[in-house]
């Protein structure tokens, strides 16, 4: 048996070196184009916290949705999942705010990075609900984290943070906003 020389050596070498450059670009190339889990926004109240999935996600031309509303929630397009993929259905979350406590939220960068609201809305004594919109223009930029305050004679009923887009009826000419992505909390449960 004969030693091996130099050049088979270098040979093999520069073989394992190119089979392990193949096998981590592989690799790199499945976790690159791997699906990105969407967004989530972590709600906290009373010494509990959620993490809430959207209910409804899609990109700002609405046409590629991959969280689709488990009800109809009344938006005037027809929403559909993008050919070959596989939407999952979205709901809201429950977290119970007992009245007077604040809802605390902790919103992810692809929130904080967009134009975005939150509508709470509250009871009154006598069973009305009334709304309030909290914007980003709000809070200081950037802000990651918003509490919604609660008070015992105006108890939270429930959060929802929205991405609005800008939408025209073009048979009125009426604009409004719809959102492409939102995320809801329950807290009257």
């Amino acid at each position: 048996m004969t030693k091996p020389n130099a050049r088979t050596i270098a040979a093999l070498l520069a073989v394992l070196l190119v089979a392990a450059v193949a096998y981590f670009g592989a690799i790199a190339l499945l976790a690159r184009n791997a699906d990105k889990p969407e967004p989530t926004v972590t709600a906290y109240a009373h010494g509990k916290s959620i993490t809430v999935q959207p209910y409804l996600y899609c990109g700002v031309r609405m046409d590629d949705c991959r969280v689709l509303p488990q009800e109809d929630i009344g938006l005037p397009a027809q929403l559909t999942c993008p050919e070959g993929e596989n939407c999952h259905t979205g709901q809201s979350n429950d977290l119970e705010v007992p009245a007077g406590y604040p809802l605390q939220l902790s919103l992810p960068k692809e929130v904080i990075d967009s134009p975005w609201l939150i509508v709470a809305l509250y009871r009154t004594p006598d069973g009305q609900i009334l709304e309030n919109q909290l914007t980003h223009r709000d809070f200081d930029e950037g802000t990651a984290a918003v509490t919604i305050p609660s008070v015992p004679k105006l108890p939270l009923v429930g959060v929802e943070i929205q991405l609005p887009i800008l939408t025209r009826d073009m048979a009125t000419g009426q604009e409004g906003y719809m959102p492409h992505a939102a995320w809801s909390v329950r807290t009257q449960v």
